[in-house]
């Protein structure tokens, strides 16, 4: 006999999804199907017959956790779509704000996952080593990009600015002095779920996949994009189950036909050399890869030149060619395609790694509002920070 346990909503992923697993009289799972549920808004749609400068702005608000990536994903498919040749200072401004929000985003992970994994006598200096951490690394992105949630200043063309000199060195000195805390955290978690997963038995087999690896950089991104090797599947022909294919709201994007394992750990094992699987790796792999995006935007801070334009001069009508956004962001490889005719947006798409990827997402949940239980008024209504 057959027994089904469906668990919906899920928690700790970003937006809405459903677990539907089979389990045998053993009580062993021997079907999981695992769905987003999440309605479709529609944001690709907003975007046509729109002046190019639209989408960024629009296409940001697809994640209020990986803004950064959504925003450059669409500012880089308009400039290709557009023939944009980006200057050198607006190329660094952009790898600098990419690289320090994914630190900010695996230490979110952590404070998620901190439960699980961090033991009780440890569990205030990783809170607070996130908070030190997250504090930082933000502020990177606010003074780089405007904004650390819905960057105002990643612009088609580049930036809306470049930094001054004082901003570049304030920038400098401040993740100058984070590498120690980093360092001292990321080899906190490491240890912390090395020593749960053993003391909870956790299979080293756990979560392994040998699905093709999907990443276009080691840090930041490409604009090269093989469409021809690409291919979406509606629900209904992916589940063999009539009624979750009607409740699946997001298409299954496939790779040469395949499905595809992306986000860290895959980055990590295709350019780093990174050899553990599972879920033990992944997170494993994402902790390490803190330290390669910090390298990265340090170096990044220290290339830019303050005198130098950091945007281009374009023509907006366009080249009605399509273009490719292509931004490895906290949860993986994000794609975003664009083609502009008379200076009007004609198609627009966007393939998201949470669509195959589901990691835990946070800051889309902002406000908090505290109710009295009798009379139903609002006590509190202010922003949660972290």
């Amino acid at each position: 006999m057959t027994d089904r346990v469906v668990i919906s909503p899920t928690t700790r992923q970003e937006g809405h999804a459903e677990l539907v697993m089979e389990v045998d009289d053993a009580g062993i799972v021997t079907k999981g199907m695992y769905f987003s549920i999440t309605p479709v808004r529609g944001l690709e749609k907003m975007v046509l017959d729109k002046a190019p400068e639209t989408a960024p702005v629009l296409c940001q608000r697809i994640c209020g956790v990986c803004p950064i990536p959504h925003t450059l994903a669409s500012a880089e498919a308009m400039d290709m779509a557009l023939g944009i040749e980006i200057p050198k200072a607006g190329k660094l401004l952009r790898k600098a704000t990419l690289a320090a929000h994914n630190i900010n985003s695996a230490a979110i992970h952590h404070f998620l996952v901190a439960t699980d994994f961090v033991p009780e006598d440890k569990f205030v200096t990783a809170v607070d080593s996130v908070s030190e951490i997250r504090k930082n690394v933000q502020y990177v992105v606010d003074m780089i990009a405007g904004e650390g949630i819905h960057p105002s200043d990643i612009r088609v063309g580049g930036m809306a600015r470049n930094i001054t000199p004082f901003t570049k060195d304030r920038l400098v000195e401040r993740m100058t002095a984070l590498r120690p805390k980093l360092e001292a955290h990321i080899e906190l978690i490491k240890n912390c779920v090395a020593e749960s997963a053993e003391k909870l038995g956790i299979p080293e087999d756990l979560g392994v996949v040998n699905q093709p690896l999907m990443a276009v950089d080691p840090l930041y991104g490409s604009n090269d994009f093989d469409m021809d090797k690409f291919s979406e599947v509606l629900p209904e022909t992916w589940y063999d189950d009539p009624e979750i294919g009607k409740r699946g709201c997001s298409v299954i994007p496939l790779w040469e036909g395949q499905n595809v394992e992306t986000g860290p750990r895959a980055r990590m094992e295709k350019y780093q050399g990174f050899k553990g699987k599972g879920v033990i790796a992944q997170h494993v792999a994402r902790a390490d890869e803190m330290l390669k995006n910090y390298d990265a935007c340090l170096e990044a801070l220290d290339a830019i030149d303050p005198a130098a334009s950091a945007r281009a001069d374009y023509d907006p009508r366009g080249t009605g060619e399509l273009g490719f956004g292509i931004i490895e962001g906290p949860r993986g490889t994000n794609a975003h395609m664009a083609k502009v005719v008379d200076g009007k947006t004609a198609f627009y798409s966007a393939i998201v790694p949470t669509i195959r990827a589901y990691d835990p997402c946070l800051s889309c949940a902002t406000h908090v509002m505290v109710v009295d239980d009798e009379d139903k008024s609002i006590l509190k209504n202010e922003m949660v920070r972290i």
